[in-house]
């Protein structure tokens, strides 16, 4: 089995996609992408402005044109958002020559790991763990429906995770992967 196109990271806020995305992608020797930071590169504005002008479907909307120019990315591992799965018309962009891995984390870890951040605008409130379960009661069927590989991530180090995730979507090594890749391009 080859590497897939892309490798698409799914799930909650604080389950870890950008930390196991960048170091997925300089294991995998893939360019890493983050649509959230993409989109407030391109804004000039971080996304809580963005949520407090526009609202949340005015951040969905700039979130789907991301996801369709991004879903023609070769060798990249992309983190998304986690309301990305919200928008039925993102499921083919997030699926399209992917393989998708939801970095599935418990309440608790994400509570822990979000709860000093203060560019999450949807935790911004009297009763963020209220918020995080009721995203979870409402998300995480949609992330399971989606992924290709769920893979847990409480109290893992975020380097066993990525091990944990090569290894399931191709038991190669990444030092093999990176000399076939290697010898591929010198014989162009």
């Amino acid at each position: 089995m080859s590497l897939p196109k892309r490798i698409v990271l799914v799930g909650p806020m604080g389950a870890g996609k950008s930390t196991i995305g960048r170091l997925l992608a300089r294991e995998l020797g893939y360019r890493f992408l983050d649509s959230d930071r993409i989109i407030e590169e391109r804004c000039g504005a971080n996304i809580p402005w963005i949520f407090d002008v526009e609202g949340e479907e005015g951040f969905r909307k700039r979130e789907t044109a991301m996801l369709a120019e991004l879903s023609t990315e070769p060798e990249t591992v992309l983190a998304t958002g986690g309301g990305a799965v919200m928008r039925d018309e993102n499921y083919p962009l997030l699926k399209k020559d992917s393989v998708v891995v939801y970095l599935r984390t418990s309440i608790e870890q994400q509570i822990e790991r979000t709860r000093k951040d203060r560019n999450r605008p949807l935790l911004q409130n009297d009763d963020p763990e209220g918020v995080l379960r009721r995203l979870f009661a409402l998300r995480d069927p949609l992330y399971t429906s989606l992924a290709d590989i769920i893979m847990y991530t409480d109290r893992k180090s975020p380097r066993l995770v990525v091990r944990q995730v090569i290894n399931r979507i191709n038991p190669k090594t990444p030092r093999q992967q990176r000399q076939v890749r290697k010898e591929g391009r010198n014989h162009v």
